[in-house]
């Protein structure tokens, strides 16, 4: 992890699905509409180009007024990681943006522990973001225990 920039706002948690599942699921424009954008905040269409260098759009409803996330894929290592730019149309113009990391470690067999790391983050910003993502991160795990079937969901694995 010492590659990382320093780190501004950390999220982690265990999710009931293997990181390959849990990686596609950061690569689909789709299902990503169901978890991504803490609520009541939700995401009115979102657009992925998943390759080094692909576009990422998410156009976000947030309570009546329209926000733009707009960034560039920076690494994708599958099923373990994905690191991609992120800049908002609400923040001013000479903010340079910020770099999201997402961390997939496995956790038994069927279960991932996901790291998010947003740095580069305008420093006023920081406490919005990391509770921000701390909702998304349950609003995930919630979308992927009802995407399973129940007899598929395992037990997390112990001291977890």
């Amino acid at each position: 992890m010492s590659d990382l920039a320093p780190v501004m706002a950390v999220v982690q948690r265990i999710l009931p699905a293997s990181p390959d599942a849990v990686y596609d699921e950061w690569l689909d424009a789709e299902g990503m509409t169901e978890w991504m954008c803490p609520r009541p905040t939700r995401p009115t269409k979102i657009a992925l180009d998943p390759r080094v260098g692909g576009r990422i759009r998410i156009d976000i409803d947030d309570q009546g007024f329209a926000v733009t996330i707009v960034g560039e894929y920076l690494e994708l290592d599958r099923p373990d990681r994905i690191r991609f730019t992120w800049w908002c149309t609400t923040w001013e113009p000479v903010d340079q943006g910020s770099v999201v990391t997402v961390l997939l470690e496995p956790q038994g067999d069927e279960h991932t522990l996901m790291t998010i790391h947003h740095t580069q983050l305008p420093p006023t910003l920081i406490d919005g973001h990391q509770r921000g993502w701390t909702l998304t991160a349950d609003q995930f795990a919630d979308w992927l225990e009802r995407r399973l079937p129940k007899s598929a969901t395992p037990e997390p694995p112990e001291g977890r």
